[in-house]
């Protein structure tokens, strides 16, 4: 039997980059349908089947608000191309309420969710996408991403021939002042350990100097962290995987995301890599 063609399902707030993600994924070889209702995925993707245009295999479609998205109907389109063996994967963008309503207003497009003001429109949005959120295989947060970052974020996602492969890892490192990421799996806050910012040498220097990594590995209580740590990912990783999980963020947070996040999510990236794990590192707040 001939192989099914991929598809990936792009989804998510208004004003968090459909559009980007869907040009994004034409450079990447994908045929790229917006604003399709829910219900006739199935049709695009079997008129794929038997048309047999090798340019058909790699398929996008972008359903939102303005189709009148309904998380029952997708769920109910996705649970049928799951078991028909089409390789689906669910993609959701997000952004923060705030980039959100800024994007709006410099664009001075009207939301398509109808609402007295643009706040509650957002928030009504945002009730009513909440477990298609959590249906999905992969939410990216493009809060604090530029389009070039968007764009090399969906290559590294979607450049393969199929996007079931063995579990990929992210790490960021990030401060809890500037606001968790929204997008996490896994959090671990380190700021447990001694800081360097109260170092007067080293408050001028980040995580990559080496200076800092020697004094935040340290004392015992890092040691015995990163081991911990590390015996939990060796029993999570398997198990996410096994139930089809492709993609895992985890967040490595202390105060400013300088100094104590980026050494320990170095150390988590280069141990992930030691155990043949796909992981890729990425220091949100370090030139803040």
């Amino acid at each position: 039997m001939a192989e099914r063609p991929q598809l990936v399902v792009i989804t998510g707030m208004s004003g968090a980059g459909r559009s980007l993600a869907g040009k994004a994924l034409e450079d990447l070889g994908f045929f790229v349908i917006d604003n399709l209702p829910a219900s006739l995925i199935a049709q695009v993707v079997q008129e794929a089947d038997l048309g047999g245009d090798p340019r058909r295999q790699r398929l996008a479609v972008a359903v939102d608000t303005r189709g009148g998205l309904s998380f029952d109907a997708l769920e109910q389109v996705l649970v049928t191309l799951d078991r028909d063996g089409v390789p689906t994967t669910l993609l959701f963008l997000d952004a923060d309420d705030e980039v959100l309503a800024k994007r709006f207003e410099e664009s001075r497009r009207p939301h398509p969710v109808a609402a007295p003001t643009l706040g509650e429109s957002i928030a009504m949005e945002r009730a009513a996408l909440e477990d298609l959120r959590g249906r999905a295989d992969v939410v990216v947060d493009t809060s604090d991403r530029t389009v070039h970052d968007l764009r090399r974020a969906l290559g590294e996602l979607f450049s393969g021939e199929r996007p079931h492969r063995p579990l990929r890892v992210a790490v960021t490192s990030f401060g809890f002042k500037h606001g968790v990421p929204r997008v996490i799996d896994l959090l671990f806050d380190v700021r447990f350990l001694p800081n360097p910012y109260w170092v007067p040498d080293l408050r001028p220097l980040t995580g990559h100097d080496e200076a800092v990594r020697r004094y935040v590995l340290a004392p015992a209580d890092t040691a015995a962290f990163l081991e911990r740590a590390e015996h939990l990912l060796e029993f999570l990783l398997p198990r996410y995987a096994a139930e089809g999980k492709s993609y895992l963020t985890i967040g490595v947070g202390c105060t400013g995301g300088r100094h104590r996040s980026v050494v320990i999510a170095e150390e988590l990236g280069r141990w992930l890599g030691e155990q043949e794990v796909e992981a890729a590192v990425r220091h949100r707040d370090l030139d803040r």
